[in-house]
């Protein structure tokens, strides 16, 4: 299985809780997790990622390597991310996608297919 990870956003603590609640009511296994963090570090992104792969089945390993491979060679996005989440204070969280590709790509198409 290959996997994706992407830093999307920095977002209050108590949304991203509340969004983490209500996604699990409507899509409980839906192969894309969404990651929040007080740190934007590897370590704090690690972590954080190798809490959710047992209850998904992922290969713990492939998700290590694919979040140190996004942290090595996106350091311009890392360091734009880390001002942001320092821009924005205490309160909030840096959030990074994990997902396999066939339900992230399953999730894109969802979204290209919705009408507006």
């Amino acid at each position: 299985m290959k996997y994706a990870f992407d830093i999307i956003g920095v977002s209050p603590v108590l949304h991203f809780f509340n969004q983490q609640v209500q996604s699990r009511k409507c899509l409980p296994t839906q192969g894309v997790e969404y990651l929040g963090t007080q740190a934007c570090t590897l370590d704090a992104f690690l972590e954080t990622a190798e809490s959710v792969t047992p209850k998904l089945s992922w290969n713990t390993d492939e998700v290590v390597e694919t979040v140190i491979s996004f942290w090595m060679n996106n350091s311009d996005s890392i360091r734009y991310w880390k001002s942001r989440l320092q821009d924005a204070g205490k309160d909030n969280l840096i959030v990074a996608r994990l997902a396999d590709i066939k339900a992230l790509q399953s999730e894109f198409e969802l979204l290209l297919n919705q009408d507006f």
